[in-house]
């Protein structure tokens, strides 16, 4: 499933072409993806404009003049597609500019803007979904009323996290996946980062020290920043907004590296796979204390 740092990296693609843009005409395919699509879909959002795109975990929000907020999730399989220009309209200066294919067969909601933008949204499993919420009752809704703060924001701090673990007497990995502890951390990042702070994802939360958790704060900073900058991973069907590959997986230290050595040269470990509540954990034994 995509992580925060693919989300965000779809954010950055698609906001040149949707900010500040109105949806000309949206045609939806089907009735539902993992969800219901909510009613008059449509209609509310035909001629609506985009105010601005944000992200709030691994959520799009974009924000419209009507009042309402569309929001997405990508699910496991879930892509936007962009293609610029396709009316013949002057293109909008961004980072994806390349037309992207699009997958026909599993396109189920197409977007079109006044600028001669085309987004698609395909989704083969259909484990993504969208709804319209009143922008005003965003932070309450019960997808976002709970979420933790997030990890790149200012709120997110050691003393704060530190707050989070405290009497905690669950392992610090499953603790940093807790959406309510911190918001858009998944798997991957969370394996990254506690081998970059050389904390067991074993260890109690609870027992973390001081420096620890603020060595840990670090490291998630650290690799959700490089991750951002590389557009991502690719695992399975993440793309950006213009079709291509995200290329953070050429950096993963642990991740999927079972039976490795260890990157750090100094440690003479073996990168380790083991399960913790049913997700692959990697990490090396000897450096992760």
């Amino acid at each position: 499933m995509p992580e925060l740092p693919e989300v965000e990296t779809v954010r950055r693609g698609l906001a040149p072409h949707l900010q500040g843009a109105r949806l000309a005409r949206v045609e939806q395919r089907r009735p539902d993806l993992r969800f219901p699509l909510p009613e008059r879909f449509t209609a509310r959002l035909t001629g609506a404009r985009i105010e601005r795109l944000d992200r709030r975990a691994k959520y799009l929000l974009a924000a419209l003049d009507t009042g309402e907020t569309l929001v997405a999730h990508l699910g496991m399989t879930g892509r936007f597609t962009v293609q610029p220009d396709a009316t013949g309209g002057p293109e909008r200066p961004g980072r994806f500019h390349n037309r992207a294919p699009e997958d026909e067969k599993h396109t189920h909601v197409v977007f079109e803007t006044d600028r001669g933008a085309r987004i698609a949204f395909a989704d083969p499993r259909r484990f993504g979904y969208m709804d319209l919420i009143r922008t005003a009752d965003l932070a309450a809704h019960p997808w976002f009323a709970g979420l933790g703060p997030e990890p790149l924001e200012r709120d997110f701090s050691a003393e704060g996290l530190a707050g989070a673990f405290a009497g905690r007497r669950q392992n610090v990995k499953a603790t940093l996946l807790d959406q309510r502890v911190v918001a858009g951390l998944g798997n991957i990042y969370v394996c990254e980062a506690l081998h970059r702070a050389r904390l067991s994802p074993q260890r109690p939360a609870g027992e973390m020290k001081k420096r620890e958790i603020a060595r840990l704060v670090d490291a998630v900073r650290a690799v959700l920043g490089e991750a951002i900058e590389a557009g991502g991973s690719t695992l399975r069907d993440y793309r950006h907004a213009d079709g291509a590959l995200g290329y953070f997986q050429h950096a993963f230290r642990v991740y999927d590296r079972e039976d490795e050595p260890c990157p750090d040269a100094a440690c003479g470990g073996v990168i380790r796979r083991t399960v913790q509540a049913g997700r692959s954990t990697f990490h090396c034994p000897v450096c992760q204390r």
